[in-house]
C-alpha cells in the first residue's frame, strides 16, 4: 500500500460541466494537489452529451487532452424525466456560450456507473468522489455494487441547503432537486459523505475584480485558461445580477466542492442525520436534517456550515499564477 501521508488524494470528479464545473475541473488539475483519475458526466446544467463534450474541451484547455479518461453517464434522473435545461444560467452550450477549441479526445466506452465501480475497486479505500451535479451516476454505481461504501474513502457532494433557502425552490438546491430519489438513495447508502451546499457556497463569491487581477498576474501558460474564465464568468455574473441582485460576482458552488476535497480544513462541518424529500409539493428535493437532540430520521452526513470564503477564492485562483 502506498504511503498516504505523502501521496496526493485520488479523486474522481462527476460533473454536468457548466461554467463553475469547468472552473472546478481546471482548479483541481492546476492545483497539482490531486491525482484526478477520471471524470464522469451527468445531465443537469445541460444534456449529458454536451457535458461530455465540454469536459473534453476543458481538459484540452488544461493541457490534459487524452490524459484523463471521460466516461459519459446518465441522461435522465432515476425515475423522473427532464427535457428542459437552465440555459439562462449557463448558456446554450453550458459554458457561457464560449467556444473552446474542439478536442480529439473521445469518451471511453464504459458507462459512468461502471467506471465508478471499477475505479473504487482499483483504488479501494483511497478513492474520493466529488459529485458536482445530480447524484444519478453515484446511485447507479451503488446499484451495480452495493458494497461500494466500503471501497470509497469519501464522497463530497455539491448540493443541499440546510440553514439557507434553496436556489430552485424555497427549500431546494438544484443538484438535489434535479434527482431527489438518487440523492436520498445515496445519502442512505452508508457512504462517508460531506455535503458542500448553499450554506457555504453562497459565502464563496468570485468577483470580477478577482478576475481582473488574475488576468494581470497569471502565468503565461495559464493565460488562455484565465481568458476563458473571464469570458464564461461574465455570463454567470449576468445571471446572478438578475436572479440574486449580485453585482459583478457569483458564488463558486462547484469549485468549492473540489477545494474542500483537497483542503478540507477550509470549512467547518457538523454531523447531521439527513433525508431528501421526494414527494412534497413545495419541498421536493429539500435536504431535511433531523436536528433534534435524539435524531431518529435519516443517515449521518457531514454538512459544511461555514467557510472562509475569501481564503477559498484565493486558493482557487492562486493555482493559475
Amino acid at each position: 500500500m502506498r504511503d498516504t501521508r505523502l501521496s496526493k488524494p485520488t479523486i474522481l470528479i462527476d460533473a454536468d460541466t457548466g461554467i463553475d464545473d469547468a472552473f472546478a475541473i481546471l482548479y483541481g488539475i492546476k492545483s497539482g494537489k490531486a491525482d484526478i483519475i477520471g471524470i464522469t458526466t451527468i445531465f443537469g446544467n445541460i444534456p449529458v452529451e454536451q457535458a461530455t463534450e465540454n469536459t473534453m474541451r476543458v481538459l484540452k484547455l488544461a493541457g490534459k487532452e487524452n490524459e484523463i479518461p471521460v466516461s459519459q453517464g446518465a441522461a435522465q434522473p432515476l425515475v423522473r424525466k427532464v427535457d428542459v435545461f437552465p440555459t439562462h444560467v449557463h448558456g446554450v452550450n453550458g459554458i457561457g456560450d464560449v467556444e473552446l477549441p474542439k478536442s480529439v479526445q473521445r469518451p471511453i466506452p464504459e458507462a459512468a456507473g461502471d467506471f465508478i465501480v471499477r475505479s473504487a475497486s482499483e483504488h479501494e479505500g483511497e478513492l474520493i468522489v466529488v459529485a458536482l451535479g445530480r447524484l444519478t451516476n453515484v446511485a447507479q454505481a451503488l446499484k451495480i455494487d452495493p458494497g461500494l461504501p466500503a471501497k470509497i474513502k469519501h464522497l463530497y457532494v455539491m448540493g443541499g441547503a440546510v440553514h439557507v433557502p434553496g436556489n430552485v425552490t424555497p427549500a431546494s438546491e438544484a443538484n438535489i432537486w434535479g434527482d431527489p430519489e438518487a440523492a436520498d438513495f445515496v445519502i442512505q447508502s452508508g457512504l462517508n459523505i460531506t455535503l458542500v451546499g448553499l450554506d457555504v457556497t453562497l459565502k464563496t463569491l468570485l468577483h470580477q475584480s478577482h478576475l481582473d487581477m488574475l488576468q494581470q498576474t497569471c502565468s503565461a501558460e495559464n493565460q488562455e485558461i484565465v481568458s476563458f474564465l473571464n469570458r464564461s464568468m461574465s455570463y454567470y455574473f449576468q445571471f446572478y445580477r438578475q436572479s440574486d441582485a449580485l453585482h459583478q460576482c457569483a458564488p463558486m458552488h462547484d469549485p468549492l466542492a473540489v477545494l474542500v476535497a483537497i483542503e478540507p480544513g477550509i470549512v467547518q462541518t457538523q454531523q447531521m442525520n439527513m433525508r431528501v424529500e421526494c414527494r412534497g409539493e413545495h419541498t421536493l428535493g429539500m435536504t431535511v436534517a433531523d436536528l433534534r437532540r435524539k435524531p431518529a430520521v435519516g443517515s449521518p452526513v457531514q454538512v459544511c456550515l461555514d467557510v472562509d470564503g475569501e481564503r477559498a477564492i484565493d486558493l482557487m485562483l492562486d493555482v493559475f499564477i
